[in-house]
């Protein structure tokens, strides 16, 4: 009986070697089945090259042609995901009549609008466990992009004459933590768009925490405002949480 020589279209079914300059489109192949498994699962634990081969309908050593392991293999499965969300942000930072610090507010609503708006993809961006890896090559993660957007926005800001409350990397770290967890919130509470305008509010808020409001000298703290569109907006949620308040 002839060899199978053309793969029947399911996942784990044999395929034919690929003809020369084939290479490309597999790898292509090979990274849409990752992001397809971790959609489906949920978690990277159970990602292996194995299970992967399986659902390409390849073998698993021609995976390693392409990728040196799975932590190259993760990554750039998402690596799209990543540009996304920064070209995004770059976009919004983009507009006529911004100045250093409204870009960075841009690029803060940008995130958290993305995050919001397409939770899948942001799961597995940021909330679906990766694999562990020395200190020197996280530095190589496509997620380094998104930091490297805040950081470039924050010396904007620094050179346009505002003060931060703290140094540049410091805050961009700052910003990206409190932005994710905030939306990390939301996705866990309010699986709807009821909360997004608060989510921008707190992002705003957040940002003026680390940048003066105004060009030239200003006081590390503020006093803080007996309301704001944020505080109104969660004393009212807390008051139709327990009317007793």
């Amino acid at each position: 009986m002839a060899a199978a020589t053309a793969d029947d279209g399911r996942p784990g079914t044999k395929r034919p070697r690929s003809r020369r300059g084939r290479g490309e489109q597999l790898r292509q192949e090979i990274l849409v089945a990752v992001r397809r498994l971790l959609a489906e699962w949920g978690a990277a634990d159970r990602l292996t090259m194995r299970a992967v081969a399986k659902e390409v309908g390849i073998s698993a050593p021609s995976i390693y042609l392409h990728f040196s392991d799975k932590t190259e293999l993760l990554w750039a499965a998402l690596a799209d995901r990543y540009e996304e969300l920064v070209g995004l942000m770059t976009a919004a930072a983009s507009g006529n009549g911004m100045d250093a610090r409204d870009q960075v507010r841009a690029m803060a609503h940008a995130y958290c609008l993305f995050a919001l708006r397409n939770p899948g993809h942001y799961r597995l961006m940021f909330e679906v466990d990766q694999p562990p890896v020395a200190a020197p090559r996280i530095g190589s993660h496509p997620a380094r992009h998104v930091s490297a957007s805040f950081r470039t926005g924050f010396r904007g800001c620094r050179e346009a004459g505002y003060e931060l409350s703290l140094p540049v990397e410091q805050a961009a770290q700052t910003l990206w933590a409190g932005l994710h967890g905030m939306v990390g919130l939301h996705h866990s509470l309010f699986p709807d768009d009821s909360t997004e305008d608060l989510t921008l509010h707190l992002a705003s808020g957040l940002l003026d925490s680390l940048v003066a409001g105004t060009t030239g000298p200003a006081p590390a703290f503020r006093a803080a405002p007996e309301e704001t569109d944020a505080s109104r907006r969660i004393s009212a949620l807390l008051s139709e949480q327990d009317p007793a308040r």
